[in-house]
């Protein structure tokens, strides 16, 4: 992974299907940022973004709509 931290001014976040249904947990998520995903939580847009490896996004991903982290 770069070691460099991504510019995350200009990108372009997309909020999770599931925001704003039961309870209001939303995260965002930015694509096109080379070498990671960025995520924050869409109710602090100002606030930290987690910046996950593609690979571990994307099994996290699978992982979920398997089943593994029932409601």
């Amino acid at each position: 992974m770069n070691d460099k931290p991504a510019n995350l001014t200009t990108v372009q976040w997309r909020k999770s299907s599931y925001s704003d249904s039961e309870g209001g947990e939303c995260v965002e998520v930015a694509d096109g940022v080379p070498g990671v995903v960025p995520v924050r939580d869409s109710k602090d847009p100002q606030g930290p973004a987690l910046l996950f490896p593609p690979e571990a996004w994307a099994s996290f991903i699978r992982e979920v709509k398997a089943g593994w982290f029932p409601a």
